[in-house]
C-alpha cells in the first residue's frame, strides 16, 4: 500500500543532504537530548523504586503490616483476637506481643530503649528478624531463661557481646518502706539483629514474651496482636474490614499509618524527581522547534511547489510534524533502551564506576545500604514515553504551522 505523499516527504526532509549538514547536525542533537533525558528519567525513577522497596522491606522486617492493641494498652484473651483476625481473607498469621519502655544497663552505660515481648515461633510469621540475625537466635528466647536479643546500635552503645549479662530496668517501680524502687532484672544477651534502620537497630530489645509479662506484672495479658497479610498493599482495606469484626475494644493501625512520614517522603521525592528531569526532556524537544524552524526556512521552495501542486497548508503542516515527531521517536526509543538496559544492570555499573573511581559510593557506615537499588516498573516506563512523545509532538506544532502558512509566490519570487 502506497504511504501518504505526507509521510514520505516527511521521511526523505529528515534524511541529510549536501546543502543541509547543519540542520541534519542539530536533529542527531535533539534526538540525542531525548534520548538522555529519558533514559536519565527511567533510571532515576527505578532507583527511587528501589530505595522504597528497601526502606519498606527494612521497616517490615521490625514493623508488622497491621497491629492490633488494647485500647487501654493491655489486651486480655489474646488468642480470641488472634484467631478472629485469621479469619479474615488476606490474613496469613497474628502472633501476641508486649511493646514497654525499659533502660539497659552494663557497666557505666545506660541505654533506653523500647522493651517487645515476644513468642519466637509465632513472631517469625509475622516479622523477618531471622534473615537479620548477626549473632544467636530468636530461638534462644526459652521461657524462664530471661535471655535478650538486641539490636546492633544498641548493642554497641552499651559494649556488650553474646553471652554478657545486663540489667533491665523497668519503669514499673516496688513501694517499699524506702519509697518506691524500680523494678531491676538481670538479662543474658543471646543474640543480636540488624535490619538497617537505626530507629530499631538503636532501640529495640527482644525478650520473651512470659519473661515481659512478668516484670511489667501483666499477668497473661498482652500489648497486643501482630499480623501478616498476603498483600501488604491491602493493609487498609483489611484493617478497616477488622474493624467491623473484631468483638473487643481496640485500636488498629497499618504500616503504611505508623511509617506514613517516610513512604510520603520518598514518594514526594519520586514526584519531584520526574518533574524536575522531566525538564530536561522538555529542553530537548524543544530543540526540534529550532531544527524545524531552519528546515522551514530551507525547504521554502520546496513548500512553494507543493502548493502550487495542489497541497493544503494541513498537508504541510503535516510533513513537517511527521519530521519532527521522527526526531522525538528515534530519540525516544534510544532513550528507553538505554534507560531500561541500565536500569537493570545497575548492580554491575556501580561497581564498576567505584572501581574505575577507586571510591565506594554509598558507604554502608552512612547509608546501610552498600548497593544501589534498583526495581524497573514498567508503568513508570509507559509515562516517561507518553510525556516524552507527547511533548516532542508538541514542539512541531509551531514550525509546522509556519510552514503551512509560507506564501508561494514569495517563496518564488527569487528562484
Amino acid at each position: 500500500m502506497a504511504l501518504p505523499y505526507e509521510l514520505m516527504i516527511g521521511l526523505r526532509y529528515t534524511r541529510a543532504k549536501r546543502r543541509n549538514h547543519f540542520i541534519s547536525f542539530i536533529s542527531l542533537i535533539s534526538m540525542c537530548g531525548i534520548g538522555l533525558g529519558v533514559a536519565a528519567l527511567i533510571v532515576v525513577l527505578s532507583v527511587m523504586n528501589g530505595f522504597q522497596t528497601e526502606l519498606r522491606s527494612r521497616i517490615l522486617a521490625v514493623v508488622s503490616h497491621v497491629q492490633i492493641s488494647g485500647a487501654n494498652g493491655e489486651m486480655a484473651g489474646w488468642e480470641s483476637v488472634a484467631a478472629q483476625s485469621t479469619q479474615q481473607p488476606g490474613v496469613l498469621a497474628a502472633a501476641p506481643f508486649i511493646q514497654a519502655q525499659g533502660m539497659l544497663s552494663f557497666g557505666p552505660s545506660v541505654r533506653g530503649a523500647m522493651v517487645r515481648g515476644v513468642l519466637p515461633d509465632l513472631e517469625d510469621k509475622v516479622a523477618d528478624f531471622r534473615p537479620h540475625m548477626k549473632e544467636g537466635s530468636l530461638e534462644s528466647l526459652a521461657p524462664d531463661s530471661f535471655n535478650i536479643v538486641l539490636g546492633i546500635e544498641l548493642a554497641r552503645a552499651l559494649g556488650v557481646f553474646v553471652g554478657d549479662k545486663v540489667t533491665l530496668i523497668a519503669p514499673q517501680g516496688i513501694v517499699t518502706p524506702a519509697g518506691v524502687v524500680p523494678r531491676l532484672k538481670t538479662f543474658t544477651v543471646s543474640g543480636v539483629f540488624e535490619v538497617g534502620m537505626f530507629e530499631y537497630d538503636s532501640g529495640l530489645a527482644l525478650i520473651r514474651m512470659e519473661d515481659a509479662q512478668r516484670l511489667y506484672r501483666m499477668d497473661d495479658r498482652v500489648s497486643g496482636v501482630r499480623l501478616k497479610l498476603a498483600d501488604l498493599f491491602q493493609a487498609p482495606t483489611i484493617v478497616r474490614q477488622l474493624a467491623a469484626r473484631l468483638d473487643v475494644p481496640a485500636y488498629i493501625s497499618d504500616w503504611s499509618r505508623s511509617h506514613a512520614n517516610f513512604f510520603r517522603a520518598v514518594q514526594i521525592e519520586k514526584n519531584m524527581m520526574f518533574i524536575i528531569l522531566s525538564l530536561i526532556v522538555a529542553v530537548a524537544a524543544f530543540n526540534i522547534v529550532s531544527t524545524l524552524v531552519m528546515a522551514v526556512t530551507d525547504k521554502q521552495a520546496d513548500i512553494a511547489i507543493l502548493r502550487t501542486l495542489g497541497a493544503t497548508p494541513r498537508s504541510i503542516m503535516a510533513v513537517f510534524m511527521v519530521q519532527g515527531a521522527l526526531i522525538g521517536f528515534i530519540g525516544l526509543g534510544l532513550g528507553v533502551l538505554g534507560g531500561v538496559t541500565l536500569a537493570l544492570n545497575v548492580d554491575v555499573v556501580v561497581p564498576f564506576i567505584e572501581r574505575v573511581l577507586g571510591t565506594q559510593l554509598m558507604s554502608k557506615e552512612v547509608y546501610y545500604i552498600s548497593s544501589l537499588p534498583s526495581e524497573l516498573q514498567w508503568r513508570d516506563v509507559t509515562t516517561i514515553t507518553a510525556v516524552s512523545f507527547a511533548l516532542s509532538l508538541l514542539a512541531t506544532i509551531y514550525p509546522s504551522w509556519r510552514a503551512s502558512r509560507v506564501n508561494p509566490a514569495e517563496a518564488l519570487r527569487y528562484e
